[in-house]
């Protein structure tokens, strides 16, 4: 009789490390499994690699499949989530954007060539900061008020 020798099945060992994003494990068990594969260098792309492939796992808890395509969509790296998801994960996961309300109007919410000037200046104003990378709020705020005031002396 013929000895067999069964070989190691590391696909549970896989899962786990897509599971809990082991970096470290995963680039060990690519390395033995799929020696002249190329395999992440840095734990930054493993983690990118991890990501991705939770996304496309069919068998993947769409718990994490959504939010791995959250993390994803955050560095703008492509998702592998199949379009008919998108729907749910954005809903678990919505993006969070920043924005400026801006409202000019006299007490009688009566709007005159004056008030389109002012929220066109305050709008200036915040498209530069946005445009040179500045969302600190209070810098922003505190320009705004300062061109409004200046806006109003003038008058």
């Amino acid at each position: 009789m013929q000895h067999l020798t069964r070989m190691p099945d590391h696909s549970a060992e896989f899962r786990r490390c897509l599971v809990d994003c082991d970096t470290e494990q995963i680039v060990k068990i690519w390395k033995h499994v799929a020696p002249d594969q190329p395999c992440p260098e840095t734990p930054e792309q493993a983690l990118i690699c991890i990501h991705m492939a939770r996304t496309a796992a069919e068998r993947m808890v769409f718990r994490f499949r959504a939010y791995s395509h959250a993390w994803l969509r955050e560095r703008g790296i492509k998702s592998l989530l199949p379009d008919k998801l998108l729907p749910r994960a954005d809903r678990m996961y919505p993006k969070i954007v920043s924005a400026v309300g801006i409202c000019v109007a006299s007490p009688s919410n009566h709007k005159t060539a004056y008030h389109h000037h002012v929220s066109t200046a305050l709008c200036d104003i915040v498209e530069n900061f946005y445009a040179d990378g500045i969302q600190d709020t209070a810098r922003i705020h505190a320009a705004m008020k300062e061109v409004h005031d200046k806006l109003r002396k003038q008058r």
